[in-house]
């Protein structure tokens, strides 16, 4: 598998804060990586580094060539424009043709069934909606690495389910996935490896099976088993 993105100590600091420290990370392609951690643990810092909307003040960050991205935050921001325009806006930025961008778009949007909703300002959508949207978005691309900063955080149940099958049918389809995620659930139907964040540093990164059912660092076991927020 060849890598996608590579971090080799890599550190961001904010001001006096030193939001990630020392990581080592390397996403190939084909994988589905949870990040997981407590609350200011750094995962969506670390997902925006590795998205290139971050620079490291130490070590490196470096990307294959050619390699395509896309990102989905956990409150997308959606634009006074209908659905149907809001997708194609990315591959027309992109230098695709406008004709071609909305035939992209209206492919997108049937892949997350929102087709009907083509026409309607997409800031009038409900939650679950509009996160379909930023999914139809990112999927218009043709990315090969996929970003998502806790995708279903904001959700009703049943709009949880429709994303998460949504983001499982990404990735059998061959689309490398990094994404944060409180819910542990999620990581064990989602993900091939997981990544655990404490204060900016990797404590762990282990395959899905070995996370769940191997020996863990005793901070790690402790947020595993419910015990460390």
């Amino acid at each position: 598998m060849g890598a996608l993105i590579e971090l080799r100590q890599a550190g961001v600091r904010f001001g006096r804060v030193q939001a990630l420290s020392g990581v080592d990370l390397v996403v190939h392609r084909g994988e589905r990586v949870a990040l997981i951690g407590g609350n200011g643990s750094g995962k969506s810092t670390l997902l925006r580094l590795l998205h290139g909307l971050l620079r490291p003040d130490q070590g490196q960050r470096t990307v294959a060539p050619a390699a395509r991205q896309a990102m989905v935050f956990q409150r997308p921001h959606m634009l006074r424009l209908s659905v149907l325009t809001q997708v194609a806006l990315g591959p027309w930025l992109a230098g695709t043709g406008w004709a071609e961008a909305q035939q992209r778009a209206t492919v997108a949007l049937a892949k997350v069934s929102l087709q009907a909703e083509s026409g309607r300002l997409a800031s009038k959508l409900s939650g679950g909606q509009q996160q379909r949207v930023a999914l139809a978005r990112a999927w218009a691309l043709a990315p090969d690495v996929l970003l998502l900063d806790e995708p279903t955080a904001s959700l009703d149940p049943h709009a949880k389910r429709e994303v998460e099958g949504l983001v499982q049918d990404f990735a059998a389809h061959g689309m490398t996935l990094v994404f944060a995620s409180h819910h542990l659930g999620q990581v064990k139907r989602l993900a091939t490896r997981v990544v655990y964040l404490e204060r900016g540093r990797v404590l762990a990164d282990l395959p899905v099976h070995d996370f769940f059912h191997g020996p863990l660092p005793e901070a790690v076991d402790f947020f595993v088993k419910g015990e460390l927020s």
